[in-house]
């Protein structure tokens, strides 16, 4: 898990942000209903270009679809072919990171941040989440502030993860639990399958699922 960082508050009203950073998420906001969110997907290029001015780091290609939800974009990192899809939300109030290949599907929802409900402030508190490489969050899946999705994870419809996840495992319910095991892939593979290392439809290792 990732450490959560305290916002103090004056109060449960009071904004732990500046004025300079609200202006700033009121402009985005702005922008990507204007001119993003009416996209076609063919145009995920365009919709790449304006997370860029806005601060978010970007690595090769991912897929952004226009019906998702990014708050605070500077905050999230997307790698190679990372894939954000119909309805999800990333809401980055801190550090959201997806890797390569993996999927946030329709509905998701990557929480990367609460409130301390034991200060009589509820002050905001926000930690980092990490999508490992080639990981799939269903849909309407959550997770919650601090998360390390593990590389290869399968996080099932609807599941609620509250504690990181271990790799090539599947988890699902609320809060989410282990259920079953993936089978690793081996690095062979042909020139179809992509790069060594990638989940491989045909060739795989794991002595326990043979």
């Amino acid at each position: 898990m990732n450490a959560y960082t305290i916002h103090q508050q004056e109060s449960s009203y009071a904004s732990p942000w500046s004025l300079g950073v609200r202006v700033r998420v009121l402009a985005w906001e702005l922008v990507w209903t204007l001119l993003c969110r009416w996209t076609p997907k063919p145009f995920n290029a365009w919709r790449l270009f304006w997370l860029r001015l806005f601060g978010a780091t970007i690595h090769a290609a991912p897929f952004v679809h226009s019906r998702s939800t990014i708050v605070r974009p500077w905050n999230l990192v997307l790698h190679k072919r990372s894939c954000l899809g119909d309805g999800a939300v990333a809401y980055c109030l801190d550090r959201i990171e997806l890797g390569e290949g993996s999927t946030i599907a329709q509905g998701a929802y990557l929480c990367s941040g609460t409130h301390d409900f034991d200060h009589p402030s509820t002050p905001l508190k926000t930690a980092p989440i990490s999508i490992g490489a080639y990981a799939f969050v269903g849909l309407r899946a959550l997770v919650m502030p601090g998360v390390c999705i593990g590389a290869g994870c399968v996080v099932g419809a609807g599941a609620v993860v509250v504690k990181d996840t271990e790799d090539w495992c599947v988890y699902a319910s609320n809060p989410a639990r282990k259920i079953g095991v993936r089978r690793r892939p081996t690095a062979t593979h042909d020139a179809a399958a992509g790069p060594a290392n990638a989940p491989n439809p045909v060739h795989f290792s794991d002595p326990e699922l043979k």
